[in-house]
């Protein structure tokens, strides 16, 4: 469904383009990216790459008022900053490789810590490929940045193939003549055929985009907090190392927290009900907070914080004529690889407005089943962590899934429940597979046999001397 050059009438005199199929990208045809985070990004690279392919030229203008390159909230995406090995392998076949300067620190194990004990989860590959990023340009108090912003990254890479860059806040989205219509401040409006949203738009925007008559409703939200801690990269390496620390830890209100080494910061990332500052001083002041992180750190002398609002639940219909959702204003995955999400649905959108259309016909058949597909996932990952909520509530499965865990590391056994806890922590798996694996047989029979020691208290500690002959 492509035209090819030529085919496409002179443009109007509003400098719009009138294409001679009128649900089809064409030779000059216009596109506008809300939002020039992964998802807009990836869009737009996958979209001009994919077009100058097939030898068809089009205009693409990414909207985006931020400068990733600076450094505190303003130039941030806020988001914890973890990409999975995953995202890592699909961006390199897609030719897109990141550096040492965008990776700040490689991650190659999980430390788990509980209250009952601690153990190191190393990657399933034994390889260090996932990787600690900033969004930004890092937490408000870098005087020299030191790194690439991973969002300025990929933007580069979009600006590089030809797209357009915008550096201003849109102000007003309208449809004129069933074509998007964006309008920023001191400017006419521009008039385009195809407007892609990625949520990293203000929420005002999106409550202007629910009242288009599109059938679009916005996603249902929840909240994380993120703390940055500058301790040193020295400090760094010799107490965190080259693990990302996540804690199944029974605090009120908390389901997810996870401490990541960056370069010369540590980021805190917090996961749970009625997210606030007093929930992440309870996690930041516990015992077991306190003795991964350097001796002589402070939980109240933190660099930066932000309280971001996060996709739990995506839209049901994240398209319509001449409009598509992708990213977090769509549907992400479940609380893990949002990145991931965000490159996968950014992806299906520009293969279906170049190659099938920009009809709302066009992207339920050929962009929706990508969307479905996550949002199906999702359902399965929301009863593989009302799993985790019930282990953070009875000591002794803390202590059962501590003992097999470390089991699987010391003795060589074929590490199942390791390789859940890596998955789920990095989202580097599908949460069906994640399930499917945690009710092997295998792993439940694991789960039977370790029960008589967590029942009578048999320690972390215990369990490794015997395992080791100490």
């Amino acid at each position: 469904m492509i035209a090819r050059r030529g085919e496409s009438n002179a443009g109007a005199s509003d400098g719009t383009s009138v294409a001679a199929d009128d649900a089809v990208l064409v030779d000059g045809s216009r596109i506008a990216v809300l939002g020039g985070g992964p998802a807009g990004s990836f869009f737009a690279y996958f979209l001009l790459d994919m077009a100058a392919r097939v030898d068809v030229r089009l205009e693409l203008d990414i909207y985006e008022p931020r400068t990733f390159a600076q450094p505190g909230p303003t130039g941030c995406n806020m988001c914890g900053g973890i990409v999975s090995e995953t995202l890592v392998q699909n961006l390199a076949a897609d030719g897109v490789f990141l550096s040492g300067e965008v990776i700040q620190r490689g991650i190659d194990s999980y430390m788990l810590h509980t209250d009952v004990g601690s153990v190191r989860i190393s990657t399933p590959h034994a390889e260090a490929r996932i990787g600690a990023v900033h969004r930004g340009g890092g937490p408000r108090d870098v005087t020299e940045p030191r790194w690439e912003s991973f969002d300025g990254h990929l933007l580069a890479r979009a600006l590089g193939v030809g797209a357009n860059l915008i550096g201003s806040r849109v102000e007003e989205v309208g449809l004129v003549d069933g074509r998007p219509s964006i309008r920023v401040h001191g400017q006419e409006p521009r008039r385009y055929d195809l407007a892609v949203v990625d949520r990293r738009t203000h929420l005002a925007l999106l409550k202007a985009l629910e009242g288009l008559g599109i059938g679009y409703r916005r996603p249902s939200l929840t909240k994380t907090l993120i703390r940055e801690y500058h301790v040193g990269a020295e400090a760094i390496r010799t107490s965190l190392g080259t693990s990302m620390h996540v804690f199944l830890l029974n605090i009120p209100r908390l389901e997810f927290a996870a401490l990541i080494p960056k370069g010369d910061y540590v980021t805190m990332c917090l996961l749970g009900e009625e997210i606030d500052n007093a929930l992440g001083d309870a996690f930041a002041t516990s015992k077991e907070v306190r003795a991964v992180m350097p001796p002589g750190w402070e939980p109240e002398a933190r660099s930066c914080q932000c309280i971001p609002h996060i996709n739990v639940r995506g839209v049901e219909k994240p398209y319509a004529d001449r409009v598509v959702f992708i990213g977090d204003s769509g549907v992400t995955r479940l609380y893990k690889d949002g990145i991931g999400a965000a490159y996968r649905t950014a992806k299906a959108a520009a293969r279906t407005a170049l190659f099938e259309g920009v009809s709302e016909a066009a992207f339920g058949r050929y962009f929706m089943p990508v969307c479905r597909s996550i949002r199906g996932d999702n359902r399965i990952g929301e009863v593989a962590f009302r799993l985790t909520r019930l282990a953070q509530r009875l000591r002794i499965l803390r202590r059962a899934i501590l003992a097999i865990t470390i089991e699987e590391q010391v003795r060589g056994r074929r590490p199942r429940l390791s390789s859940i806890l890596w998955d789920m922590f990095s989202g580097s798996a599908p949460y069906g597979d994640i399930f499917t694996r945690m009710v092997h047989p295998a792993l439940l029979w694991r789960g039977l046999l370790a029960m008589p020691g967590a029942l009578v208290g048999r320690t972390a500690s215990t369990l490794h001397e015997r395992s080791t002959g100490g």
